[in-house]
């Protein structure tokens, strides 16, 4: 099955320094309908203005990957971990037993990011983070691994049975992705119109797979897409 959630039925909270849209319930936007899918349950679309950002605030026991798409977002945490994570590269923090971090836009223009949290396969263990750069060349008309807890995978660590995965594809080529029986995918192009299994979708639309075998995606534009695979 395949479920396109256009962008503009995504949750939406304007707080002036922050816009946020998000693909499934979060804070005060609730729908029954979109509480995740599979261990994915948060994926959050957000604008920073520049010289703003998240005060210190805790959590626990999720998996949290941060995707940025422009400017650069710069980290610090009750562990000591400080860090700057700049457009196309990406952060996890696995919470555990509980952390406290902050995280700061301290550019002078506007940052955006794709912040998805991940269920852990089980709770508590030691809280842990680390960022890594991801040149978009790589990833050149194919899926590049960024953050797993699969077997085998090289990327960032994550604690969880999932594997989100990025891949950039020219205007009128193509990039698939085998997605296991039992499966959940969701795909997002952060930016270009794409053909997913012959159905369309704009840039920021959320796309929801499952029981699909392989992932067609055709780049109607130049396009950049974050998918994440989970159980």
């Amino acid at each position: 099955m395949i479920d396109i959630r256009k962008f503009d039925t995504l949750g939406h909270a304007n707080h002036g320094w922050l816009d946020a849209r998000h693909h499934f319930s979060f804070a005060n936007y609730h729908d029954p309908k979109r509480m995740g899918w599979g261990a994915l349950r948060v994926w959050n679309d957000d604008a920073i203005a520049a010289q703003s950002g998240f005060p210190p605030h805790p959590h626990r026991d999720m998996e949290i990957i941060t995707y940025v798409r422009t400017g650069a977002i710069t980290h610090r945490d009750s562990m000591g971990n400080s860090g700057r994570t700049a457009a196309g590269d990406v952060q996890v923090m696995s919470a555990g037993t509980g952390v406290t971090h902050s995280e700061f836009n301290l550019e002078d223009e506007e940052t955006t990011l794709f912040q998805i949290w991940i269920m852990p396969d089980r709770d508590g263990g030691n809280p842990g983070w680390g960022a890594r750069q991801f040149p978009k060349a790589d990833r050149s008309g194919q899926f590049v691994t960024l953050a797993s807890g699969i077997e085998g995978d090289e990327a960032l660590p994550i604690r969880a049975n999932a594997r989100v995965a990025a891949a950039t594809v020219n205007a009128g080529e193509s990039v698939s992705y085998d997605l296991e029986a039992g499966r959940h995918a969701y795909l997002v192009a952060a930016k270009g119109r794409i053909r997913v299994n012959g159905a369309d979708a704009d840039p920021r639309d959320g796309i929801a797979l499952r029981d699909v075998g392989t992932i067609e995606v055709e780049a109607l534009d130049d396009a950049e897409l974050v998918l994440v695979d989970s159980i």
